[in-house]
C-alpha cells in the first residue's frame, strides 16, 4: 500500500456513503492508488456545504485528505464526473447501485487494484449513455470484476478433469469454479472439484454468451441483442457464482427485483 503524507490527494469514486455524526457523513470510497478506504466528510449534511454535491454517491470526484487518528477527514473535493443522467433514469441508478455494491464487497480495504478503478470509471459512464442496455453492462462488469479480483470462472475446459469443453449442454458450478462436463457429472459428487453439488445444466447459448463477454472489450459487446431465455440464465447463473463467492446476497439485486413493482424505494446505505 502506498504511503501516505499527513495531506494528500486522490481520485474517488464514491461508493457508499451513511450518516455520521450530526451533520458528518462517512463515504466508502475506491480509489486508484490506494484501493478502497474510509474517509469522513465533516459537515457534508449542511445545506451550506460546499463539499455535499462533490460527495454524491457514484461521483468521480479529486478530494484532498487529511490522515487522522482513526479515519481520513475530506478537507477539499472537486467534481470530475457527476454521470447525471445516472440520477433521471431509476433503472440505471439501480445497476450504479448494484456495480458499486459488487466493489465495496469484493474489494479488500486498502488493497491497489487500479484496473478495477478503470472498469468502475467506464461502467459508469456506460450506464449513463442511454444507447447502452444496463443489463449488458451489468454481466460484462460482473465477468470482468471476477477475473480482477481473482475468481474467474472457467469457461473453457472441465474445472474438474480439465478436457477442453464439447458444443454441448454442460454444468456450471459456482461451487467448483466454472463448467463441468457431461462425462465428469456422472461420477460420484464426492469425486468431483469442489463436490459441485450446485452444478446445473448451463444451455450451449449461454456458455457462448459468457464466453464472449469474458474475453471481449465493451465495444464489441454493447451491439448484442439477447434472447429474454439467455438473459435470464446467465444473470441467474452469474448471480449464482457471486452470492457462492461473497456468502451473502446483495441489497441492490434486491432493488433491482423491486423495481418492477410500484413505488420501489432506493436501498439504504449501511450504517
Amino acid at each position: 500500500m502506498p504511503s501516505r503524507d499527513r495531506l494528500y490527494r486522490v481520485q474517488a469514486i464514491i461508493l457508499k456513503r451513511s450518516d455520521f455524526g450530526e451533520a458528518d457523513r462517512l463515504l466508502t470510497l475506491y480509489t486508484p492508488d490506494l484501493g478502497k478506504i474510509r474517509a469522513i466528510a465533516k459537515g457534508a449534511r449542511k445545506p451550506s456545504s460546499r463539499k455535499s454535491g462533490h460527495v454524491e454517491l457514484f461521483t468521480h470526484s479529486v478530494l484532498l485528505l487529511a490522515k487522522g487518528m482513526h479515519l481520513d477527514i475530506v478537507t477539499q473535493a472537486e467534481t470530475v464526473d457527476a454521470f447525471m443522467p445516472l440520477r433521471t433514469n431509476l433503472e440505471r441508478l439501480g445497476y450504479a447501485y448494484y456495480l458499486a455494491e459488487l466493489v465495496d464487497k469484493f474489494a479488500e480495504e486498502g488493497t491497489e487494484n487500479k484496473p478495477l478503478f478503470d472498469l468502475l470509471l467506464h461502467a459508469l459512464g456506460w450506464l449513463s449513455d442511454g444507447t447502452n442496455d444496463p443489463v449488458l453492462v451489468a454481466r460484462f462488469f460482473e465477468l470482468q470484476l471476477l477475473h480482477l479480483v481473482g475468481y474467474r470462472p472457467q469457461l473453457y475446459h472441465c474445472v474438474n478433469c480439465g478436457a477442453e469443453l464439447e458444443p454441448v449442454e454442460n454444468y456450471f458450478s459456482a461451487e467448483a469454479g466454472g463448467i463441468i462436463e457431461p462425462n465428469c457429472m456422472r461420477l460420484a459428487r464426492s469425486e468431483l472439484a469442489g463436490h459441485g453439488r450446485d452444478a446445473r445444466p448451463i444451455s450451449l447459448n449461454a456458455l457462448k454468451v459468457l464466453r464472449f463477454m469474458q474475453t471481449r472489450e465493451f465495444e464489441t459487446i454493447r451491439p448484442l441483442r439477447l434472447s429474454p431465455q439467455v438473459l435470464a440464465e446467465i444473470e441467474s447463473l452469474m448471480s449464482q457464482y457471486i452470492s457462492h463467492h461473497l456468502e451473502r446476497s446483495l441489497k441492490s439485486v434486491d432493488f433491482l427485483h423491486q423495481l418492477k413493482q410500484p413505488f420501489a424505494a432506493l436501498p439504504q446505505a449501511e450504517k
